[in-house]
């Protein structure tokens, strides 16, 4: 009895250690990672050494995700830095079985119904989720064109799934991009996500 409940325990400590991750340090080298998209591609982030990459964690039932899409604003942020050359790419790691888990058909469905301008990432076993300690959605990512990360955090300064609370919130990616885009260090390199947590 005593040896099944110390099982369990270490079983539980484990699994909290696993997806208690902590996040590659701002300045360090972002993580390498290959995953297919809703469509099939595989995308890998070597393959965007030299441009600017935005890395979103996803999940379509989380409704501080809902505030952002359901408003405009994620799609409204992906289209103008996808035209300044930046790549986005939005990462579903859920798990199977889990809230926000998607088919590639069901995630196909749910871009095309957000209108989504980004690649949508499909990471159902967590691999890259946890390499990157992503702890909520959204948990943002910004890497510059050495690939190294520049910011890591929240969307912004407002930790509500308010839609009224985006007009009057500093959205940090942008900052961020805006920034470094500009030749100048990013002020705000690393703050706290808020959001749902990852369904891992």
């Amino acid at each position: 009895m005593k040896i099944k409940l110390l099982c369990t325990i270490l079983t539980a400590l484990s699994a909290t250690a696993l997806f208690a991750a902590e996040s590659p340090k701002v300045g360090s080298a972002a993580p390498n990672f290959s995953l297919p998209d809703a469509k099939g591609k595989t995308h890998a982030l070597a393959d965007y050494k030299g441009k600017y990459v935005v890395l979103e964690w996803f999940n379509p039932e989380c409704p501080f995700v809902k505030k952002h899409y359901g408003s405009g604003n994620m799609q409204k942020l992906q289209q103008e830095y996808t035209g300044k050359g930046v790549v986005w790419m939005s990462i579903d790691s859920s798990a199977v079985g889990k809230q926000g888990s998607l088919t590639p058909e069901e995630a196909n469905k749910q871009m095309a119904e957000w209108k989504m301008n980004s690649a949508l990432l499909l990471d159902p076993e967590g691999k890259v989720g946890q390499a990157y300690g992503a702890k909520n959605t959204p948990h943002m990512f910004v890497i510059n064109p050495a690939g190294n990360l520049i910011y890591e955090g929240a969307i912004d300064s407002k930790a509500t799934a308010n839609v009224a609370d985006i007009a009057s919130a500093t959205n940090y990616v942008k900052a961020a991009l805006d920034e470094s885009m500009a030749g100048k260090a990013v002020s705000n390199t690393t703050t706290k996500p808020y959001g749902c947590s990852v369904k891992y």
